[in-house]
């Protein structure tokens, strides 16, 4: 079973953070540091399939739970990074119940769902049961869907029993755009509409989660949701923070 399924069904609390840079090495470090889990992010990035892979192998090399963010309903991307067999996906900017439920079918094998037949990597390149794998194996994928759009808070109810779906992760920024407040979003009305949908997804057994920024600020904000996953900061954000608070230092005293 992959580590990230074990580490939901030991309702572990998952902390991790993005990367968005090519250098798998990134991936090595984050694992070495001590995160639990590496989002590895295709929607934002000019991160290739190739740098997917590779860092989904310094992933598994350095013990961390891997996860890639898909592009936005982009069914040629979900085919390729599923035969890649990483713990988890998180698709983005979901609309609606329907449209989660399409997306996810696109993860399924028949008669579950529209997955069309192709693994690699996902049987070791031939060295698995290609048959024990597609019925039991591909299940243990982590499937994520973000809540970055109003309209899936509304189709809430619809999902709540929907089984092929383990999570939900808020992306605050866009939410607060869908709800119209874009980038303003510390504020009581959306906290409010969060706190609420988080109760009703832990209540049916779904894990709920935030990606963020870095700041003990916005750590300390969002903690109060109780929630099961945190993906805070980008190693853009490491290299950015820390080499800026390297130079103050060296203009200090040279």
């Amino acid at each position: 079973m992959n580590t990230l399924r074990n580490k939901l069904l030991n309702n572990e609390k998952i902390r991790g953070t993005l990367v968005c840079l090519t250098d798998p090495c990134l991936c090595e470090i984050i694992g070495n540091i001590g995160y639990d889990c590496v989002w590895i992010d295709m929607e934002h990035t000019y991160v290739t399939y190739k740098d997917v892979l590779c860092h989904l192998n310094a992933a598994k090399s350095s013990g961390i739970s891997s996860v890639v963010r898909l592009p936005q309903n982009d069914l040629t991307a979900t085919k390729k990074i599923l035969e890649m067999s990483p713990d988890g996906i998180i698709f983005p900017m979901v609309k609606s119940a329907n449209e989660l439920k399409e997306l996810i079918e696109t993860t399924l094998y028949p008669p579950y769902g529209t997955r069309g037949f192709g693994p690699m990597r996902a049987i070791e390149y031939g060295a698995a049961d290609v048959n024990e794998y597609v019925k039991s194996k591909s299940l243990e994928l982590c499937r994520f869907v973000q809540i970055e759009d109003v309209g899936l808070i509304d189709d809430i109810e619809e999902i709540l029993d929907y089984p092929y779906v383990d999570g939900f992760v808020f992306g605050p920024n866009d939410l607060s755009g869908s709800m119209k407040m874009f980038m303003d979003k510390y504020n009581d009305k959306m906290f409010s509409v969060m706190k609420n949908t988080t109760e009703k997804l832990k209540k049916a057994g779904k894990f709920v989660g935030l990606a963020g920024g870095i700041s003990e600020e916005e750590i300390k904000f969002w903690a109060p949701l109780n929630l099961d996953m945190l993906f805070m900061g980008a190693d853009w954000n490491f290299i950015y923070e820390c080499g800026k608070k390297n130079l103050d230092l060296l203009n200090k005293y040279i």
